[in-house]
């Protein structure tokens, strides 16, 4: 095996890696927003208040735990899904670089991906993700809805006893409910990425200034802000998926355009933003968390670094070997 073909396996073993740790990691510091972001989006008008009150309810009614209902799915998959996530954003980097999608690095004699083809990396990153994401979430999504004190008294006992009712009363297509709103929503990665990279540039030129950031603050920092901007452009998505999902298993499944019309005509634009103040909340901790052990274990690796320095060496048979 040669160097490059070395080089090649490295890289992607090392974002394999650091994806699985990414996705463990948002897990562990965001479930409990989401369940409340849950709630708040697919519970009946007038259940809560807003926020606050959720959390409080669902603290005094069924106990601390209650935040990590459904907590399993995401804690097995979505270290799988940002695996994905993660490993196809650096490949379809790599592609659009191929076909060059970059400008000039100011003041060197490097190259680097522009804004643009960073979020269009992240769009089909997001897309090629949702095949594996949208049955996690969907069973994520009905634990999480279960309001019960005792498992007991609950519909699904577990995630495997869901996924099991799932395949007994609509089939192995039943697992797939909401893909039409995944994709949507996970469209917009594109925004997340966009964002980030925007920021991040924004910290590299106060390099040398007295307002310098450090490489993985810049990065918790990138992340945390990207997130903003990633839902305020995904939560109506959100909404719509959530809804989905959020439907009994005996009624028929409704389409994007029904879910988006019910939501409208119940609660207008005001409907397409339920679950926003949790989202806000746990936007920066979650995202930047995740995408700061993600960048530090690639650099930690070398990884990121090799990318990087043949980057801006403009060595362009490296990146083509990429995809051998």
């Amino acid at each position: 095996m040669g160097d490059d073909a070395r080089a090649s396996t490295h890289i992607r073993i090392a974002g394999i890696f650091a994806g699985t740790a990414s996705g463990l990691t948002k897990v562990a510091v965001g479930h409990g927003f989401d369940t409340i972001k849950t709630r708040l989006q697919c519970s009946p008008p007038g259940t809560y208040s807003g926020a606050i009150d959720c959390l409080m309810k669902t603290v005094r009614n069924e106990s601390v735990f209650a935040l990590y209902k459904g907590a399993t799915p995401p804690a097995l998959g979505w270290a799988a899904i940002d695996s994905v996530l993660l490993g196809s954003l650096h490949n379809y980097r790599l592609l659009l670089i191929r076909h060059g999608w970059t400008e000039p690095v100011p003041g060197t004699d490097g190259r680097r991906l522009t804004i643009v083809a960073h979020g269009i990396a992240g769009l089909f990153a997001g897309l090629t993700s949702t095949i594996l994401a949208t049955p996690i979430e969907l069973i994520k999504v009905k634990l999480q809805l279960q309001v019960q004190r005792s498992p007991a008294d609950r519909e699904f006992k577990s995630p495997i006893h869901c996924a099991r009712e799932i395949l007994r009363r609509q089939g192995p297509t039943g697992l797939w409910t909401g893909f039409g709103g995944s994709i949507a929503f996970r469209s917009n990665f594109m925004w997340m990425f966009i964002c980030y990279e925007t920021f991040m540039r924004g910290f590299s030129r106060l390099k040398g200034t007295s307002f310098e950031v450090g490489p993985g603050l810049a990065t918790f920092l990138s992340g945390g802000l990207g997130s903003f901007g990633f839902w305020f452009m995904a939560i109506p998505a959100d909404n719509v998926k959530n809804r989905m999902m959020a439907a009994s298993l005996d009624a028929p499944r409704l389409s994007v355009i029904a879910i988006t019309r019910n939501i409208f005509r119940v609660d207008g634009l005001r409907g397409f933003f339920r679950g926003l103040t949790p989202c806000v909340l746990r936007a920066f901790p979650v995202n930047a968390s995740a995408l700061f052990v993600y960048e530090g274990l690639m650099r930690m690796f070398g990884a990121e670094k090799s990318h990087l320095d043949l980057y801006a060496a403009g060595i362009k048979m490296y990146m083509l070997s990429m995809y051998d």
